[in-house]
């Protein structure tokens, strides 16, 4: 990257007007008059919201000042300017409570990173080839004006599709706004790991079309099926202070401290964490989950009745569950019919006590049959609503009385994406675009190859890209629109979970923008105004929206639904167990494939950033690099020693990587972390390890149409030792016998 083009920090100091570049007489830098009054060597605290994710972290950002190298009007020079040094949670914030994850520790990193985009830019080669031209603001905006014109003149306003990572935030309801006043449809919303499953049972077992937040403070026994609660699901940081105090030496179980049991057929960092570890057959949890209920009812340990509407939802729920007797239930879970017995009385006897699904478990065709029993498992033990248990966070709007975070009651902003994670509408909408503006998604990455999504973006005439980087989506886009980073602009957040009470984040930015980039709310509500009918939009700039109160919609409860009276409440069905669907016959694909969310990239989004790259895994100690993990019996069955290739192959391709062996997992499954793999995804991720997505077969679960992400069935075949493809931090070290030992055949 040339050095006019991108903006560092640097030593610069001196009180010369013209100081030479390097020594290069042609680059000239000037001292800019500064733009803050800042005292030297003071730091100043400015509020944010990391974007990492979906939890809507609060964060406290250390800025100083300091000497930035930049271009003004074209000329190269030197300004001293506020900068953020350093990202730490908000100590006051409800959410992160001081707290913040690695990912939110290396955001700071997307403001400073080397490859991100600075102005606009035109394609110029072919899609795909990263050819661009750098244009002007006003060129881009009224070409992007001049394709929503030719669509309105045509009458074809429904072929504009906004595709975008769901977000609670008011940027989603700007975005809805422009689309409805325009007549284009809803925006469409796609994320890898999206929780529509489980929103879906919360609509039908409580009324809350939303995720739970979890009261494990003051819980005294919690079961997990699944869920990285500690982790990558959900709201982690949130969840790792309330799991914090809850481990913190309570005086139960005569004596000993509050319990935790995790259900998963892969030793996750959640799972490290408990007292007790119950591998269970994938797709069986809910079955797991009603095994307990029947037990508790049985035994009259508590009344069926006090599941509500919850049991309604579960076939034979009123009948005692007679089908889920201990005995049939190992059968079909693997797990030991006196083990379920036992589990079933601590949860009634060390109450308040509460149950977790997340992760794999609802990514099965089942899915929400899983959900729904785990949902009734809750009821039963009255944990919804109470004390230790599960509730459901009320909404916010921002405050119009600036930034900060708030708890004050107010309806919600309902401005969501069509979905999160359906096959149907993301590749609907692609097929039926004309010009597709595409806003923090990656859908070419984070979607199996049999979707296609690739070969329906070259079919779209016109692309919009309003990303900070080039990555496997964005590089096939005719026009990219850069926004600033979520530290030179505004920013709102509203978490669906993570607190009791409900939380709205509103900041400003943190620090002056760098580059020539724009904010993207902003950009539209210029874009709005440029068409040959305008579209009126109520507010002139995207501070201006956060500021002022949110459009009308439903308010949301302010009080949990209790088991049995649920705030919204949709017709009953009765949900009866069918068997996990996998695609690939058992004979020739013996194993489970399993992909889940790294502890680093989540779904992929945050491979760009070096640190967390360079971060090791915390059960493996990998880093910059794939690997497949199996179990040790596995391995020595195969032949298979630390870091040797396999072939990991599915009805849908192979992919190649080395292996970790870890007697945390299943023999019959082998997993795999999501986020290496990218085809383009700037110097630290592009190329870099294999894409586990690729080989995912694409069923879904029937009732939301979500992708079955654990629904795919491989084989495993050796393809080499190692050849230094497996990047450890642990190096040499090995505690499991296996490792490292070559088995004779």
């Amino acid at each position: 990257m040339d050095r006019r083009d991108f903006i560092r920090l640097t030593a610069v100091t001196g009180t010369s007007v013209t100081l030479a570049s390097c020594g290069n007489p042609e680059h000239q830098l000037i001292r800019f008059v500064p733009d803050d009054d800042l005292v030297p060597g003071v730091a100043e605290f400015k509020p944010s919201v990391c974007p990492l994710c979906r939890a809507g972290c609060g964060l406290s950002v250390r800025v100083m000042e300091a000497d930035v190298e930049t271009v003004r009007n074209g000329q190269s020079g030197v300004v001293k300017m506020g900068v953020a040094k350093k990202l730490e949670g908000d100590a006051k914030h409800p959410i992160s409570r001081g707290g913040l994850c690695p990912r939110g520790q290396a955001a700071i990193q997307i403001t400073y990173h080397p490859d991100r985009l600075t102005h606009p830019m035109k394609r110029t080669g072919a899609r795909g080839t990263g050819e661009y031209k750098e244009v002007t603001w006003d060129e881009a905006i009224a070409e992007l004006a001049g394709q929503l014109i030719a669509l309105a003149d045509a009458r074809d306003q429904k072929s504009l599709a906004l595709l975008a990572r769901p977000r609670r935030s008011r940027r989603l309801e700007l975005f809805a706004e422009f689309l409805a006043r325009f007549g284009a449809p809803a925006p469409v919303g796609f994320e890898l790991f999206a929780e529509d499953v489980l929103r879906r049972a919360n609509a039908r077992s409580f009324g809350h079309e939303q995720l739970p937040t979890f009261d494990l403070a003051r819980a005294k026994y919690v079961i997990a099926f699944g869920a990285d609660f500690l982790g990558t699901w959900n709201s982690p940081v949130s969840q790792n202070a309330g799991y914090g105090e809850m481990r913190q030496g309570r005086q139960v179980h005569g004596g000993s401290r509050a319990k935790f049991v995790h259900v998963e057929p892969r030793m996750s960092l959640t799972a490290a964490s408990a007292d007790e570890f119950v591998p269970a057959k994938p797709g069986t949890e809910g079955v797991l989950a009603l095994g307990l209920g029947h037990i508790i009812i049985r035994n009259k340990l508590r009344s069926a009745d006090a599941a509500g509407r919850a049991g309604a939802a579960i076939d034979g729920w009123s009948a005692g569950l007679a089908d889920y007797t201990p005995e049939n239930v190992e059968k079909i879970t693997g797990v030991a019919a006196l083990r379920i017995e036992r589990l079933a009385h601590e949860l009634v006897e060390f109450r308040p006590s509460v149950a977790i699904i997340g992760g794999a478990p609802l990514a099965h065709t089942n899915g929400l049959f899983n959900a729904l029993a785990v949902n009734a498992l809750n009821a039963l033990l009255g944990s919804v609503g109470e004390p230790g248990g599960m509730f459901f966070t009320p909404s916010l709007q921002p405050p119009a009385s600036g930034p900060g975070f708030s708890a004050a009651s107010h309806p919600p902003s309902q401005a969501a994406p069509a979905s999160a994670g359906q096959t149907q509408p993301l590749v609907a909408s692609l097929q039926s675009s004309k010009v597709l503006l595409i806003d923090d998604a990656n859908p070419v990455f984070a979607s199996p190859k049999a979707w296609k999504v690739r070969e329906a973006l070259d079919r779209i005439p016109f692309i919009v890209s309003f990303g900070s980087f080039l990555d496997d989506t964005s590089i096939h886009a005719d026009l990219i629109l850069p926004d600033h980073s979520f530290l030179e602009t505004w920013v709102d957040s509203m978490p669906e979970s993570g607190a009791l009470e409900a939380v709205t984040t509103v900041a400003g930015p943190a620090m002056k923008p760098l580059h020539n980039t724009r904010s993207t709310p902003d950009v539209v509500i210029e874009l709005a105004g440029k068409l040959k009918s305008p579209v009126a939009l109520p507010w002139k700039s995207y501070e201006e929206m956060l500021k002022a109160p949110a459009t009308s919609h439903p308010p949301s409860q302010a009080a949990p639904a209790s088991a049995g009276q649920a705030s919204h409440q949709p017709p009953v069905t009765s949900h009866q167990y069918q068997e996990p669907h996998f695609d690939g016959d058992a004979a020739a694909f013996p194993f489970h494939f399993l992909p889940y969310a790294s502890q680093a990239f989540l779904d992929g989004s945050a491979a760009h950033l070096p640190w967390l790259q360079e971060m090791p895994d915390p059960l493996t100690s990998a880093m910059w690099s794939s690997w497949i993990e199996i179990n040790p019996r596995t391995a020595e069955r195969l032949g298979l020693a630390l870091g040797d290739l396999v072939d990991v192959t599915s009805s849908q391709g192979t992919l190649r990587a080395p292996i970790v062996i870890s007697p945390g997992i299943a023999p019959d499954v082998v997993a795999m972390p999501v986020g290496q793999g990218h085809e383009t995804f700037t110097r630290y991720a592009s190329k870099r390890g294999v894409n586990p997505i690729e080989i995912l077969s694409p069923l879904t679960e029937a009732e939301t149409g979500a992708l079955a992400w654990a629904a795919t069935r491989v084989k495993i075949t050796r393809a080499g030792d190692g050849d230094g493809r497996l990047i450890m931090f642990a190096g040499e070290m090995r505690e499991n016998p296996f490792e490292g030992r070559r088995q004779e055949k």
